[in-house]
């Protein structure tokens, strides 16, 4: 064979090769940004569902027991069913969302979406927050007008945004937990001219 020839072939056959694995590569990568992505998506159903639980039984238990109650109960049993059926509507908003949500391939995307879950979190448990400095504010006016039912509204309403506050928190961590499993990911991705490619290490 001709030094030519053979040089040839061996160009050819390193080219294709370097494409195969190229292709390998950046299909292994998609598959990882989409893995991440479905347990971003599966922490929010689980989310929702242990939320939309919550508000199940409180809405059914606060019912029943605002029938057989009076005075500063009976007013918390009401606005532990009132808050929880707005919770309700969160809920199921939420888990149709997710499931409606497919999982990206995208990295900035994913990056995005990641940072966005965590943010609204942090933003949500100062709400909560402010839903207990509210319910203080409702029960000490119960207690200065001596009105019952606003000093049970005061109590279900810390109650409510404790629980919530606790469920935020719990949730922030766990999402910034597989969060940090972003910078891994950033091993094998690179940035040039031409967009994001990836990086193969020999």
């Amino acid at each position: 064979m001709k030094p030519v020839l053979y040089k040839s072939i061996l160009c050819i056959f390193f080219c294709a090769l370097t494409i195969s694995s190229l292709f390998a590569q950046s299909q292994t990568s998609e598959e990882i940004l989409r893995d991440f992505n479905e347990v971003r998506i599966k922490y929010n159903k689980q989310g929702m569902l242990i939320l939309g639980s919550w508000a199940v039984g409180n809405i059914f238990w606060g019912g029943v027991m605002a029938s057989r109650s009076a005075g500063e109960l009976k007013g918390f049993h009401q606005m532990n069913a009132y808050w929880n059926a707005v919770n309700l509507l969160i809920a199921g908003f939420g888990y149709y969302s997710a499931m409606r949500e497919v999982p990206g391939i995208d990295f900035w995307e994913t990056v995005q979406s990641q940072h966005s879950i965590e943010k609204i979190l942090l933003v949500n448990a100062g709400l909560d927050v402010a839903y207990m400095a509210g319910g203080l504010y409702l029960l000490e006016r119960g207690r200065r007008t001596d009105n019952p039912r606003f000093s049970g509204f005061g109590n279900s309403v810390i109650l409510q945004g404790a629980f919530l506050m606790s469920f935020d928190v719990i949730k922030y961590l766990i999402h910034h937990a597989h969060g940090k499993e972003l910078p891994t990911l950033l091993q094998g991705i690179s940035l040039g001219p031409g967009g994001l490619g990836f990086r193969m290490t020999f």
